[in-house]
């Protein structure tokens, strides 16, 4: 074709890449791989292998060591040797092994790129100015974490050995949202990539060796489900991060319930896209078109719900389908195409399947006119109209190239549809009112929020779900608490739960006894749902008072209540932190009552209690003071914008106390949770409940709105049983004895709410008792980019 003619039809392409380079690579490899081990490389022992496919021709590049479990045991042994010695490093040698792997990323760009889109099937555009560009990114992003640890991070230490799963549809990027935050704070890493997409990790364990790493640090083990499965479960492993499906995390979390492994999960999406009235349609169209079909559609935070704003519902899909007919399928290798290969025939066919399903419950469905190409795993550009919120295509996360579209009257209904979802990955909103677009995000329940853009990423920014999104956030600084632990857990000690006194018969004698103290919910004292109480005693076993014995039904009555307080969220600030003053004044006029109270329960000598009750006061004052003072942050990414991190809420927190400190045990952890507006459940110390009790008299005179503190007496460790598996509860905090923690942690996996069990003496009394780390695990982190400029 002429250049006459190129500028007269005015048709794309061919601009194909070469694929030499990379094909010489992979030949390099032999013919069959090996595992990165304690920076050598060795065969699998087991001897087994299979064959990796490139998904765009559906021919074999090579086959793959399948890592068994001796195999995983040798890197998990290979990284527990090396990981003394890479921590005792200083920030700035880290720092140094870092930053060289971000400029070997660079130098060796253009190959990553081109394995990446041959393995993967995603276009050669996207791999090279959008993922290996993010790679080297994060590797020079956290080799200044590495640089600022002994400042920044002064009080916190590495976890240790690291075990690391990732996903098929972004192989490197995701390798590098892993390893570089956990080497840069001096843990080790096994990870294992996706079973479809394994060869720029091994790529990568080339520039490992070509940096100088340190034997042990990065270990790299191909192979299926089963060798995931292996990291999971060895017990020299200290973390678990995994991103992949809900399903699979959703086994991890019960897996890994009472290991004591730190646990973050970033799972699947169905994130809703927001078009207003007002939008620029141009520019919101072809959001879209990044939201959906870019990595064809096989990305856990693509836009995949379109929610239209009724008034323009027709304009835009009638723009949209337009520009649909414009997108071109087909060799990923080829410069000039839009959309890549699916990355398997047997997500091929659940796309398939999936939009069948749609069409058959009411979908109409819309694709290009354009030829698909004849091989490979292909699939067309695809949106579903007049499709119901409640139909399959709406809920289900499809994971391909398809859209399906409703509409919306009104902002109030546009949140209410976009969160109608169990999922809460991230969520796009098209408006050119800053201050709409700036109302919605808040609402959304989602751990992102784009705000005329969409797909934005950056190593400086959390990113991260709500619900069964999954918890934990990668990348930016409260990335970086997924990989670190405070110093003082070290030397903790376990709890040590001691056996419940025997009944003595005879009764402490105080004048303010009160034998018949209740449960506290929505507000009002509520009998126990069972109709028993049960006693509390002295070390002594002399009988101080009596109190409910809460059961299920009363933890459903609490969570209901909790549930209808939304309007604490929604209060200042400055608000909150009144009545935290409000509650600590009224606590303080009443300190020689709970003194007394806390003497005769524990057999201390009144002074002691009273410095309870002391410490009690000034924990409130501090998440009073606290209240308004952890606030996010502003990051600036490199784009012409910024993105706002809000610390948000978790929403309705179990809270189930120490059983040692009954007030000041109390108090350190319900404040920092109401502190931030969350509303908690609380199941209060079995020895020393009648604490509890007496308190939800102060919280009565403190203005304290109904149902923002519900609490239930009884069997706590039934109890935290209970909570956990209530679906309407969005986190749960234990702190008692390891096998109930457990049991805690298995339960949690229903709704994959977010869980903090601690099994060691904490010093309630010192500053271990309060602060960052607590207000931190009482909020997640909301980060909502803000473009600017023409």
């Amino acid at each position: 074709m002429s250049i006459a003619e190129i500028l007269d039809t005015m048709e794309y392409g061919p601009a194909p890449e070469s694929d030499k380079e990379a094909l010489a690579w992979i030949a390099g490899l032999g013919d069959e791989t090996k595992l990165f081990i304690g920076g050598q490389w060795k065969k699998a022992k087991s001897g087994e292998s299979f064959e990796t496919t490139s998904p765009a021709s559906g021919k074999v590049l090579t086959r793959l060591a399948q890592a068994g479990t001796a195999d995983v045991d040798a890197a998990v042994k290979a990284a527990s040797k090396a990981q003394p010695g890479w921590a005792a490093l200083s920030g700035h040698q880290r720092a140094r092994y870092l930053y060289a792997l971000a400029r070997l990323i660079q130098r060796h760009s253009r190959l990553f790129a081109v394995v990446e889109s041959l393995d993967n099937g995603k276009p050669i555009r996207e791999t090279r100015d959008i993922d290996i560009p993010l790679v080297a990114r994060h590797f020079y992003h956290h080799a200044g974490w590495a640089q600022l640890m002994d400042s920044e991070l002064a009080e916190r230490e590495p976890l240790g050995v690291c075990g690391q799963i990732i996903p098929w549809n972004f192989p490197l990027l995701m390798l590098s949202w892993k390893i570089a935050p956990a080497i840069a704070l001096g843990n080790t890493v096994v990870l294992k990539p996706a079973e479809y997409t394994s060869l720029t990790a091994l790529l990568f364990a080339e520039m490992c060796q070509k940096a100088g790493l340190p034997e042990g640090v990065v270990n790299i083990v191909t192979g299926d489900g089963a060798t995931g499965e292996a990291i999971v479960n060895h017990p020299g492993i200290a973390k678990v991060a995994f991103t992949g499906s809900t399903e699979v995390g959703r086994h991890i979390r019960e897996a890994t319930a009472g290991s004591g492994k730190s646990l973050t999960l970033e799972l699947g999406g169905k994130s809703p896209f927001i078009v207003f009235e007002d939008a620029d349609m141009d520019a919101a169209v072809e959001g879209v078109v990044d939201a959906i079909w870019f990595n064809q559609g096989q990305v856990c935070c693509a836009g995949s719900r379109l929610l239209v704003q009724e008034s323009v519902e027709q304009r835009f899909v009638a723009k949209l389908i337009a520009r649909m007919e414009t997108l071109r399928v087909g060799d990923p290798l080829d410069k000039a195409i839009d959309i890549g290969a699916i990355v398997h025939p047997v997500q091929l066919k659940r796309i398939r399947e999936l939009v069948e399903i749609g069409v058959k419950e009411g979908a109409e469905l819309h694709q290009p006119k354009a030829a698909m190409p004849s091989k490979g795993c292909f699939y067309p550009p695809t949106l579903l109209t007049g499709v119901h919120p409640a139909s399959t295509v709406s809920r289900v996360e499809i994971f391909g190239p398809v859209l399906v579209a409703t509409t919306f009257r009104t902002p109030a209904e546009a949140v209410e549809l976009a969160n109608n979802t169990e999922y809460g990955l991230a969520a796009s909103i098209w408006s050119e009112t800053l201050s709409l677009a700036l109302d919605i995000a808040p609402k959304l329940k989602c751990g992102v929020v784009w705000v005329n853009g969409t797909n934005m990423f950056d190593a400086g920014v959390g990113f991260g779900g709500y619900k069964e999104s999954g918890f934990g956030r990668e990348g930016g600084r409260e990335g970086l608490a997924a990989y670190s632990k405070p110093k003082w857990l070290a030397k903790a000690k376990p709890i040590a739960e001691k056996p419940a006194p025997q009944t003595g018969g005879d009764a402490v004698s105080t004048a303010f006894i009160d034998r018949t103290a209740k449960l506290y919910i929505g507000g009002k004292q509520a009998r126990p749902d069972g109709g028993y109480s049960r006693p509390v005693l002295s070390p002594s076993g002399a009988l101080v008072g009596e109190v409910g014995e809460g059961n299920r039904k009363d933890i459903r009555n609490a969570v209901e209540a909790a549930r209808k307080a939304t309007g604490w969220a929604a209060a200042t600030e400055h608000n909150r932190a009144q009545i935290l003053y409000y509650i600590a004044e009224n606590l303080e006029a009443r300190a020689g009552e709970f003194a007394d109270r806390i003497a005769a329960m524990t057999g201390r000598r009144k002074p002691e209690a009273a410095k309870e009750v002391a410490a009690s006061v000034s924990r409130l004052f501090s998440y009073g003071a606290w209240a308004d003072k952890f606030e996010g942050a502003v990051h600036k990414p490199p784009l012409r914008g910024v993105a706002l991190a809000m610390n948000e809420p978790l929403g309705t927190v179990g809270i189930v106390c120490p059983d040692a400190w009954g007030l000041l045990g109390f108090v350190s952890t319900v404040a920092p949770a109401i502190a931030m507006g969350n509303r908690v459940v609380v199941v209060p110390s079995s020895s020393q409940a009648l604490a509890a009790t007496d308190f939800y008299q102060v919280l009565d005179t403190s203005d304290v709105p109904a149902g923002v503190v519900n609490i239930v007496t009884g069997d706590r460790d039934a109890l935290a049983l209970d909570i956990a598996r209530h679906d309407e509860v969005d986190a749960v905090w234990y702190f008692g004895n390891q096998a109930a923690a457990a049991g805690v942690e298995k339960a949690s996996g229903g709704n994959l709410k977010q869980v903090w069990t601690e099994t060691v003496q904490r010093d309630w009394l010192s500053a271990q008792g309060e602060g960052r780390e607590f207000l931190a695990r009482a909020t997640q982190v909301k980060n909502i980019w803000v473009p600017y400029g023409e």
